[in-house]
């Protein structure tokens, strides 16, 4: 695949989309998982799919919009499901979590009545649910690569604000902190990064990303800092791995980054189980010795 990189356009934008997510989505997925959110990136991923099978009918049945790069409708509506989802926890204030499976559920209906209007977009609409390697363009590695600045940007300038709020929100609003401002920002750049994900991921897997390396980190480091780092290591040797498989098995490598994220998952438990293990014995051996 390395030599292969070099001769095809497809695997250049695929294996640098991969790369991009790969760093971005776990370092996210850091703050969604602290925040008890862990299910808004699925909430997200379908009402991204509403939006791109929207897009798929819109391109069959208005010549105009032919060409449209379905990439874009999914972000918008992502985008809009994660505003939706906003307002709703502001509404349901002591019940927060039922704005979640309200706009999931949402996204799924609409997505299912674009799906059944479907005139043969199928092939299209598996590409987007699972990840393809050669479906990756040259703009959507674009719109990949503007969505982690506009990531990578917010993290940086927010970070303090955004850490003290995942973990003491009740310090963050004494301090001053603009919790609704914030919350809103933090969304919307979700939402940006699960649509921008789901070319490489897909729509149905794009979550464990966001969350699988930052179950495996949370395991081993000690502090934040190094959770977000242990999570975008993950995240990418789950990336670059899966593409691999997926191009010598010829598989979707939603699937295949997915299923390499859950094994750095296990590794990581199996080698802190020993380790805790062999400590366990040598604290034994020393009681025992000094008996």
């Amino acid at each position: 695949m390395i030599s292969a990189i070099f001769d095809y356009e497809f695997l250049q934008n695929a294996f640098a989309s991969g790369l991009i997510i790969g760093l971005i989505a776990p370092a996210l997925g850091l703050f969604i998982v602290v925040r008890r959110l862990a299910l808004i990136a699925d909430a997200l991923s379908h009402v991204a799919l509403a939006g791109i099978a929207g897009s798929l009918f819109l391109s069959q049945n208005v010549a105009a919009l032919a060409a449209l790069n379905p990439l874009y409708l999914g972000i918008g509506s992502s985008v809009t499901g994660s505003l939706l989802i906003g307002r709703l926890r502001e509404m349901y204030k002591s019940y927060e979590e039922l704005a979640i499976p309200i706009i999931m559920s949402g996204g799924i209906a609409i997505g299912a009545i674009f799906i059944s209007l479907a005139q043969g977009f199928s092939t299209d609409l598996v590409g987007y649910l699972f990840g393809s390697v050669s479906a990756v363009s040259r703009e959507d590695l674009y719109t990949i690569v503007i969505v982690a600045l506009i990531t990578a940007l917010f993290i940086i300038l927010t970070y303090k604000e955004l850490f003290t709020m995942s973990f003491d929100p009740e310090y963050s609003r004494a301090q001053g902190i603009s919790s609704k401002a914030l919350n809103i920002g933090f969304m919307v750049v979700t939402a940006l990064v699960v649509a921008g994900s789901m070319r490489i991921v897909g729509i149905l897997l794009v979550s464990s990303l966001m969350t699988i390396p930052v179950a495996a980190a949370m395991q081993i480091s000690g502090g934040f800092r190094q959770a977000m780092f242990y999570s975008a290591l993950f995240g990418e040797l789950s990336v670059i791995g899966g593409l691999f498989a997926a191009f010598y098995l010829n598989l979707a490598p939603g699937g295949t980054i997915v299923v390499i994220s859950i094994l750095i998952l296990l590794a990581v438990l199996a080698g802190k189980k020993f380790t805790a293990s062999r400590m366990a014995s040598k604290k034994e051996e020393v009681g025992n010795s000094e008996l």
